[in-house]
């Protein structure tokens, strides 16, 4: 699920958050497995966050009142987003774009999109295991 054995650096801009979609959805909760048309019907999608870009940007306002001698600061900051890495979340389907990076399929989603948000120390409560 992490990309620390990848020999590229993979940077995401701004609000967006990496998802691997959860493969255990492709069958019901009785084991039978499921057509692709049939999920692909559904507006709600779900996966692991593998990565999340820095946040929203805004303007630093100490910038504007730097003085020429003091340390240069940056001149944007960040809010970072409330999905981190691990977290199980759910998203709309629509809203993902598809692409494949390394042989591996996933989703780029806005975080505006997502649902909702599961915590890794959470997942045993709602039935699902980590990835």
């Amino acid at each position: 699920m992490s990309f620390a054995s990848s020999q590229k650096k993979v940077i995401l801009v701004g609000d967006r958050v990496l998802i691997e979609p959860d493969k255990g959805q492709e069958k019901t909760p009785h084991g039978l497995y499921l057509p692709p048309g049939v999920r692909e019907k559904d507006k709600v999608q779900a996966g692991y966050v593998v990565k999340v870009g820095p946040g929203y940007p805004v303007v630093n306002p100490n910038y504007i009142d730097q003085e020429a001698w003091s340390s240069p600061k940056d001149p944007v900051k960040y809010i970072p987003l409330q999905a981190e890495e691990g977290d199980y979340a759910l998203f709309l389907r629509d809203s993902g774009i598809e692409i494949e990076f390394e042989g591996k399929q996933y989703l780029i989603v806005q975080q505006a999109h997502l649902l909702m948000i599961v915590r890794p120390d959470t997942l045993s409560q709602f039935g699902l295991t980590g990835a």
